[in-house]
Order: structure tokens, then C-alpha cells, then sequence
């Protein structure tokens, strides 16, 4: 997936939740007022304390006995869960793929680490704040213009959309971790690039140069947001099958040598020197060796990115009712184009080393459900 190149400020942002206010009301009380003999009516009908107040007692008394027999209203303990929220740290469960997606655009930030910023920005709450700030991950009007683009494909770029607000903080955690890299490359900074980058988002990577490391302004951030980490981490633990393939889900080799040079799983990146999953398997090939489509699909992706280089997705549709897709990384030739329907064993592109990579070689992801999973079970059934 593409990353963005526009560079924006970084801003400090605070967690800020307006406070909640309950306005207690006492109760309407109706007066008449006295009326003489000549005013009244010949033929009186029912006073208002029969029309009006009397019906009203009635029924109160009616809930009352019903609450005080049955001990609530149906349902009641059960009025504030939400079927959702049975993911990691009681995050809904829809966010998981996004913040795996959005992290997957560098190889410093985890999704527990977007996660635990959400988290310490706005406990996930959608409510906007005084300040101007909008959403679950608190982007003002200005952050949004910078970041914030159409990522679930709705039609409409909002803060308050959850998965385009989640990778938006991405786009913006990642050109945040490239600065920082590069610094600590020059030498101009040291530090571990996760903690340089999230200080570079709450004070600017300004401010992180001139002190050469994360600055003295930026550690409560920092600290906030790091002990959150580990009520995230299972985000970052892929697998949820357990690497089991369904059986009709067989994969053709993507290149003609199956030699694993990086296995799938967590690692130390060689360039950045951050730990996080290595989400496939790399397969060591001369350069300009042929890549090929492992299924029969769709190519919903082909293009050049800063860390994947050229980069190409194809989505080859339901498995057992779940979407199984597949990536090529670090071409040196893109040989399709997105929404080209491809057979498998179909030309993708060539073996590179174009983005971050340490020489030519294919990364090759199997993407299932929306989760990443080992490839290797998956090419196995070929024998």
C-alpha cells in the first residue's frame, strides 16, 4: 500500500473528553386557578386531576410494581455491551484489520502501538472536543486536510469514520518514523524509533533533533502511551487459525525456488532495528526472476511503495466464506496493472530489491480474513 509523502507539522494532541452533565428536571406542577360560580360550566365534566393527573399516577404506580417485581427493565444489564467489542482490550472487533492495514505501511509501527495512541488520545470515543479535535483518533481540521483520504471506499473522507481515521494516524505515525529514522541515521538523534516517533508526534520532529533524543516535553506522552501497549499486544499476534489452510485454498509457488531466506513470525527488522511481525515469508531468487500469481484472482493493487518498493495485491475472492488474498513486494518490474483478472501461474513481475530491502528477494504474504498467516502451510499442499 502506497504511502503518503505530504509533510505536515506534527501537532501536540491531548486526550480531552468533555464532561458529562445530567440535568435533573423537577417535576411540572399545573395550578388552576379558582373559579367562581357564574364561570363554571351547567354540565361539568371531568376535573383535570381526573383527565390528567390521576391517569398519570396510575400508571407510574403500574411501572412501579412491575420494576419492583421483575428487578428492572428486560435487558437492562445487557443495554451498554456491545456485541462488538470482543476484541483486544474491548476494541470493537472491526478495527483489528484496520489497524494491521495501517500499520503495515512501515515497518516501525505496530497496531499496538496505533492502538495504545488511540487509546490515550480519546478511549476510542467519537465525541469531538473544545479544542477542535474530531473523532477516535483526534485530528483536527488541519491534520485531517494532511492525512485524512476515503480509506474504506464509503464515498465521504471523515474523522469520524473509524477505519479512515485509523489509517490516516498511520499515514502520519509513518512519515513521522521515516524523519526520525533518517535522523538517528545521520546520527543526529538516538533512541528506540518507536519512542522517537511518538515523540515526534506529540512535540515535532523539530523539537526531537534539537534535543537529540525524546525530549524532556514529550515523555508523559510517551509514557501514557507505552503503558497502554499491553493491553493492545494481541493485535500484533496475526494468526488466529493457528496457520491451518482449508483444503480447497491451494497455492501455486509464486517463484520457481521456495528458499526461505526470513521466515514468517516476529523478528528484528535488519535495517530499522524494530521488532514487530514479519508479515510472510521472504523467498531468496536471483534478480529478475519471474514472480507468478499463486491463484486465480484479481489485481487489486500494483504500484510503488516507500517500504514494499513495487508492490503488487491480488484478491482472489471467498474462501470458506472468508477473502483470501495474496502480496508480491520488492519487485523489480510490475508486470500487471490493478483490476487485471490474472490465472494463476500468471506473470506478476520480476524478483528486486526495491524498498526496504536488503537484496533481491520475494515477500510474499498470504492475507486470510484480513488477518496475516504463515504462507508456507499453504504452498505445502502442493508437495
Amino acid at each position: 500500500m502506497s504511502e503518503e509523502q505530504a509533510v505536515e507539522a506534527p501537532r501536540q494532541q491531548t486526550a480531552e473528553e468533555p464532561a458529562r452533565q445530567t440535568a435533573e428536571e423537577p417535576p411540572q406542577q399545573t395550578e388552576s386557578a379558582p373559579r367562581t360560580v357564574a364561570e363554571q360550566p351547567r354540565r361539568r365534566g371531568p376535573g383535570l386531576f381526573t383527565v390528567v393527573v390521576l391517569p398519570a399516577l396510575l400508571t407510574l404506580s403500574a411501572v412501579a410494581g412491575f420494576l419492583a417485581l421483575t428487578g428492572g427493565l428486560p435487558g437492562d444489564e445487557d443495554a451498554a455491551a456491545d456485541p462488538q467489542d470482543d476484541a483486544v482490550g474491548g476494541v470493537n472487533a472491526t478495527y483489528g484489520p484496520w489497524l494491521r492495514r495501517s500499520a503495515d505501511a512501515c515497518p516501525v509501527v505496530t497496531p499496538s502501538v496505533l492502538a495504545a495512541q488511540i487509546d490515550q488520545l480519546t478511549g476510542f470515543s467519537d465525541e469531538s472536543t473544545a479544542s477542535g479535535q474530531q473523532g477516535i483518533a483526534a485530528f483536527t481540521a488541519a491534520g485531517w486536510h494532511a492525512w485524512g483520504k476515503d480509506d474504506d471506499g464509503n464515498g465521504h473522507s471523515s474523522p469520524h469514520d473509524p477505519a479512515d481515521a485509523i489509517m490516516a494516524l498511520g499515514r502520519q505515525d509513518c512519515s513521522l518514523a521515516r524523519k526520525v529514522t533518517e535522523l538517528r541515521t545521520d546520527g543526529a538523534v538516538n533512541g528506540d524509533l518507536v519512542d522517537l516517533t511518538l515523540a515526534a508526534y506529540a512535540v515535532g520532529t523539530d523539537a526531537v533533533a534539537a534535543a537529540g533524543k525524546v525530549p524532556a516535553a514529550a515523555e508523559t506522552y510517551l509514557g501514557e502511551v507505552k503503558s497502554r501497549f499491553a493491553a493492545y499486544a494481541d493485535f500484533d499476534r496475526e494468526d488466529p487459525s493457528g496457520g491451518a489452510a482449508p483444503a480447497n485454498a491451494i497455492l501455486a509457488p509464486p517463484t520457481t525456488t521456495l528458499t526461505v531466506t526470513s521466515p514468517y513470525g516476529s523478528r528484528k527488522h535488519p535495517l530499522t532495528g524494530v521488532t514487530k511481525l514479519h508479515t510472510g515469508v521472504d523467498f531468496g531468487a536471483p534478480e529478475a526472476a519471474q514472480v507468478s500469481a499463486a491463484r486465480d484472482g484479481r489485481v487489486v493493487f500494483a504500484a510503488l511503495t516507500k517500504a514494499y518498493g513495487n508492490r503488487v495485491v491480488v484478491d482472489h475472492g471467498l474462501v470458506d466464506g472468508k477473502r483470501l488474498e495474496t502480496t508480491y513486494s520488492h519487485l523489480s518490474l510490475l508486470q500487471v496493472t490493478a483490476g487485471q483478472a490474472v490465472r494463476t501461474g500468471a506473470p506478476i513481475g520480476r524478483v528486486g530489491s526495491t524498498g526496504l530491502s536488503t537484496g533481491p528477494h520475494l515477500h510474499f504474504e498470504v492475507i486470510y480474513d484480513g488477518y496475516y498467516t504463515d504462507p508456507l502451510p499453504w504452498l505445502s499442499q502442493n508437495g
